[in-house]
């Protein structure tokens, strides 16, 4: 399975991302990475308000960031997310945070499918449309 194409969502930095020293606060780019990931689940055709809506849960197991420049205060930036590998029990996204064609922080996040009850849940057989909808685009 090769890694699926880039998706970009657009936003614009917003004064209580920044700091004292007027860059984004570091924290902030987890959450920019979780908008990248639920717009890119959406553009695919399942809000992950359906997701849950089926008793599924995609908690994240392990992130990694790696810091290049810092956004500053109405920064216009672009989140890139892909899909880089999937099964039927995880799933792999990579992020980028960009300023135009500067790279500022890439990373990415790990996550595992589970039921409310929290345990391990196999996609495929959970939700055979989304697992569809996944292998159509990567």
């Amino acid at each position: 399975m090769s890694p699926s194409p880039w998706f970009e969502h657009a936003i614009r930095v917003r004064y209580q991302e920044t700091d004292q020293m007027g860059v984004v606060y570091h924290a902030n780019y987890l959450n920019w990475f979780e908008i990248g990931r639920t717009e890119l689940i959406r553009a695919l055709g399942m809000p992950y308000h359906k997701i849950e809506e089926q008793g599924l849960l995609l908690p994240v197991i392990d992130a990694e960031l790696k810091f290049r420049l810092p956004a500053k205060y109405d920064d216009l930036i672009t989140i890139r997310t892909r899909i880089e590998e999937y099964t039927h029990l995880r799933m792999q996204f990579i992020s980028e945070i960009r300023r135009g064609e500067e790279l500022l922080v890439s990373g990415g996040t790990r996550h595992v499918w589970v039921n409310k009850e929290w345990k391990p849940t196999r996609i495929d057989k959970a939700a055979p449309e989304l697992y569809a909808l996944l292998q159509k685009e990567g």
